[in-house]
């Protein structure tokens, strides 16, 4: 076996070892799992999620999961925990302690520390080992259970870790249908990047109310031009007097009309502007807007409020934002 054929077998052999794993996953979906996703919507404390090595950076993921679709979770280390972080846990808070084991010397100094607070916190361990320590001393169990890790060694934690990561997302699925959160609900979590615009930003935020090209069906070339060279939007909206819209004339139907044999003294706005045209209401989202552009092939659209026009949106306005 050369050395190209031994990194695919390995890398085969550790996706097809994870995904068989994490196929029998569904079976661990019972009656605990659901009562504790239930004990967790109904909680009015917070998530709090401990682990150790490999175990505790799934729990941070985790947590940013939780507190990113509206559960709020605290990241504790079981080993910070025993030298003073166990404060962290308050009353009506829910502990999920998340360990591959569920025995090592760490876990079996947390989970006692815990129960001494005398709190009434619900003790959740995500266990492989349902006869573990953990197992044994929580209220609840989600099993993580599997035969052997993908490593060849058996010793690296690598499919464990990957149940360990499946299992809270479905935490944190479950909990996002159980409580119908919306994009709108999410936007709030994520104010910031492109991801955040994308999830709040309107129409009617980028367009330019001040820059509103405009021109009745009957004015001639030179109103056209002046209207469209001085708000600089590279077209201008043909509209009828209860300001509804038209037509629209950009740059592209002026050259159009240019290469023809006539005298331009004598067209007007409604010889050449194209009519109806695609227009998109101000509180539709500003990606919306983008997404229309890109299948038209057009790089502007008219903004209206209720039908009536109010300005354009470029999409320069909308890469200016980061959106993509």
């Amino acid at each position: 076996m050369n050395i190209e054929q031994q990194i695919r077998t390995a890398a085969l052999h550790t996706i097809e070892a994870e995904l068989t794993a994490a196929h029998r996953l569904v079976e661990f979906i019972d009656d605990q799992f659901i009562q504790v996703v239930k004990l967790i919507a109904e909680s009015k404390g917070r998530v709090i999620i401990a682990g150790i090595g490999k175990s505790a950076i799934i729990a941070q993921k985790i947590v940013a999961t939780m507190n990113s679709t509206g559960t709020p979770a605290l990241f504790l280390h079981a080993a910070d925990a025993i030298h003073g972080d166990l404060g962290v846990i308050q009353p009506n808070d829910m502990v999920i302690v998340i360990s591959k084991s569920g025995s090592s010397p760490e876990i079996k100094v947390l989970i006692p520390m815990i129960r001494n607070l005398e709190q009434n916190n619900i003790l959740v361990g995500m266990v492989s080992e349902a006869e573990s320590f953990l197992g044994e001393n929580a209220d609840y169990i989600l099993l993580t259970t599997i035969e052997r890790e993908a490593c060849p060694n058996n010793l690296a934690p690598t499919t464990s870790t990957t149940l360990q990561l499946i299992m809270g997302d479905a935490l944190a699925m479950s909990l996002v249908d159980l409580r119908h959160f919306t994009p709108s609900d999410y936007a709030k979590y994520h104010p910031g990047g492109a991801l955040g615009k994308r999830l709040y930003l309107h129409v009617g935020d980028l367009v330019d109310f001040q820059r509103t090209p405009k021109v009745t069906e009957t004015e001639t070339i030179r109103p056209i031009i002046i209207e469209m060279t001085s708000n600089r939007l590279g077209a201008t909206a043909v509209l009828d007097t209860d300001e509804h819209v038209l037509g629209i004339i950009t740059d592209g139907d002026l050259r159009r009309m240019l290469q023809k044999e006539q005298d331009i003294t004598l067209v007007q706005a409604g010889d050449i502007m194209s009519r109806n045209p695609r227009t998109i209401e101000v509180q539709e989202m500003a990606v919306a807007a983008l997404r229309l552009m890109e299948k038209a092939k057009i790089t502007q659209l008219i903004a209206t409020d209720q039908g009536k026009y109010v300005g354009m949106i470029h999409m320069h306005d909308i890469l200016k934002e980061g959106i993509v």
